[in-house]
């Protein structure tokens, strides 16, 4: 198990309103190169040191360090349209909706492999699975007495995976690596009804998970490479607030401010499978299928609770237990891409992708994470500045699919909404091979 102490990304997801660019919250931002391709044979290709973020065996496959670093913005596009629920009286209320809840991150890696010998390589990395932001407040300001104030509002998360990795070649076919994670998570979430503070938090934390990976090349021209990302439940301890109505026996329906312990977070294990093929002296194709097991992510407990009535002077202490605080109930998904590499000249290097998204909402749908497959168009650019630098440009267009949906409020009840959430990365990457 791993803990982090008051983190935001458990935190966020816990009280929803994360929307990342593919699915589930999952970020894909590791590197140009690979974003050019759509992550295509990202586990297996090795031309650079970025394939650390994805396969650790495959540092088997330099003969010289090697170092590469970039930047990625992410431009989120996130509509809400035709948000409404049934008012007071029973009459509709519609409260619009928003033409970009999302916002843009610039996202930064740094890898290093340094080969020890010809059998043992190591590696250091820095770089984010997770980060992204969403402010849906605005639907608010137009209903302000009576409104879904449990769905809606402001979240930021920005997450670091600092990794330390190993790599064996048993052969020279085979070659086995090992990682272990330690990522740092920091951001701030808030949901207001009216003045009061139903949610407001800003926290940040460490904790620690791992990578097992291996390659297999049948020769030169054509690899293999399978990695497995395992992330146990993540226990989080901290300041964790909320306010919500609670029936009090002998005295009523009752605003409670309760203070949680910990959160229990179950998160995803992550599975991929990548190939390689140099069919001509120009021209590569590669594929990855990553399998995530989001069907663990089913719910979010808060532990270990106490309460206070907050319209009650002298109030006593509530022991409120365990409380699920939100269900989602999502099912596993798939992420399956195709590229293709061409070398123009000795100068230039083009790249180009395609992948399909399958996104993870199953029965729960939910505004605040407005999930659906995606589809991804990619291209991209290398050019070697000498024989051993390479400066890379990397692009992706992704689209998702418009959704109708209901979420239950605690609040108001049932919230129709329609949702569209798409994006467009732009990366530059640094290269170089001592």
């Amino acid at each position: 198990m791993k803990t982090m102490n008051k983190t935001l990304l458990a935190t966020a997801v816990a009280l929803a309103s994360t929307q990342s660019l593919a699915a589930g919250f999952q970020l894909n931002s590791q590197s140009a190169t690979g974003i050019g391709r759509a992550f295509a044979g990202d586990a297996v290709i090795a031309d650079n040191a970025s394939v650390l973020a994805r396969n650790p065996a495959a540092m088997a496959l330099f003969d010289a360090p090697a170092f590469s670093g970039g930047l990625t913005y992410a431009d989120v596009s996130i509509d809400i349209k035709d948000v409404s629920h049934q008012g007071i009286l029973g009459n509709p209320v519609d409260m619009g909706g928003i033409d970009d809840a999302g916002s843009g991150k610039v996202i930064p890696n740094i890898f290093y492999i340094h080969p020890l010998n010809d059998k043992v390589a190591v590696g250091f990395a820095a770089f984010s699975n997770f980060g992204t932001g969403t402010d849906s407040s605005s639907l608010l300001k137009d209903n302000p007495l009576y409104a879904p104030f449990d769905l809606i509002g402001n979240t930021e998360v920005t997450t670091v995976n600092f990794n330390a990795s190993v790599s064996y070649r048993i052969n020279e076919h085979l070659s086995l690596g090992a990682g272990v994670d330690m990522i740092y998570g920091e951001g701030a979430l808030d949901r207001y009804m009216g003045a009061t503070p139903l949610v407001d938090v800003e926290a940040d934390g460490i904790g620690f998970g791992g990578i097992l990976g291996a390659t297999y090349e049948i020769n030169e021209n054509h690899r293999f490479g399978l990695s497995y990302r395992f992330s146990p439940d993540v226990v989080v301890e901290g300041d964790i607030n909320t306010i919500s109505p609670q029936f009090i026996p002998g005295v009523g329906i009752k605003n409670v401010a309760t203070n949680f312990e910990e959160l229990e977070v179950p998160l995803a294990d992550i599975f991929q499978f990548a190939g390689f093929h140099q069919l001509t002296n120009q021209f590569a194709l590669h594929y990855t299928a990553q399998w995530t097991q989001w069907s663990n992510f089913h719910q979010i407990t808060a532990k270990d609770g106490t309460g206070v009535i907050v319209d009650l002077p002298d109030a006593p202490t509530i022991p409120v237990g365990d409380v699920a605080l939100k269900e989602y109930k999502w099912k596993d998904s798939w992420f399956l891409s195709l590229g293709g590499t061409y070398n123009v000249n000795d100068k230039w290097t083009l790249r180009a992708g395609y992948a399909y998204d399958q996104g993870v909402v199953d029965e729960i749908s939910s505004i605040s994470i407005p999930d659906s497959d995606r589809q991804w168009f990619t291209a991209g650019v290398g050019y070697n500045l000498t024989p051993k630098s390479t400066i890379d440009f990397g692009f992706a267009y992704i689209m998702g699919e418009e959704v109708d949906l209901i979420e239950n409020s605690a609040v108001v009840g049932p919230v129709n909404a329609t949702t569209e959430s798409g994006a467009m990365y732009y990366s530059i990457q640094y290269s170089h091979q001592f």
